[in-house]
């Protein structure tokens, strides 16, 4: 590959990533505009489905990157709004457990069900070794934003 044509795709890759993040920050902002939530809850309420065990408010704001200020209002809403329970840890009674409602996070996985089809469909038309290679570009890509915020929040903030 030549270094004009390297160039050139990395170009076309940062405008293509660019309005991806921003119509799925705009997508995640209408789910949560339909569901009646803020859209860090949305978000949040995602996470913690995938979660493999109830966290803390502390562990909340470690997954979030909210301050544990933050994640306690978070936290805060989604109780007042039926999604989530605080419950003793029965291992440390000195903390409590952020615990989902199964029947109110059904309500939000079941719009994103119903949005979902879609998605695979648009999946279906890549070859399992486009897949492979889509779903490691998308772990790195995780790991590599959440290092990127931890630099952010270790530097002082721009006049």
């Amino acid at each position: 590959m030549t270094a004009k044509r390297r160039a050139r795709l990395y170009e076309e890759m940062s405008m293509a990533s660019r309005r991806y993040l921003a119509s799925y920050v705009l997508f995640n902002q209408a789910i949560a505009d339909h569901l009646g939530l803020h859209p860090t809850d949305v978000q949040f309420l995602s996470l913690l489905s995938a979660a493999p065990a109830p966290p803390t408010v502390r562990e909340v704001a470690e997954m979030t990157g909210l301050t544990t200020g933050s994640a306690t209002r978070l936290v805060d809403r989604l109780e007042r709004g039926g999604y989530v329970t605080r419950t003793p840890d029965h291992e440390d009674r000195r903390r409590v457990l952020v615990t989902p409602v199964p029947d109110r996070l059904d309500r939000v996985t079941a719009v994103w069900d119903d949005l979902g089809q879609a998605w695979q469909t648009l999946l279906d038309e890549h070859t399992d070794e486009e897949l492979e290679v889509i779903t490691r570009h998308m772990n790195r890509a995780h790991d590599l934003s959440h290092a990127q915020m931890r630099r952010l929040r270790s530097q002082p903030k721009p006049d």
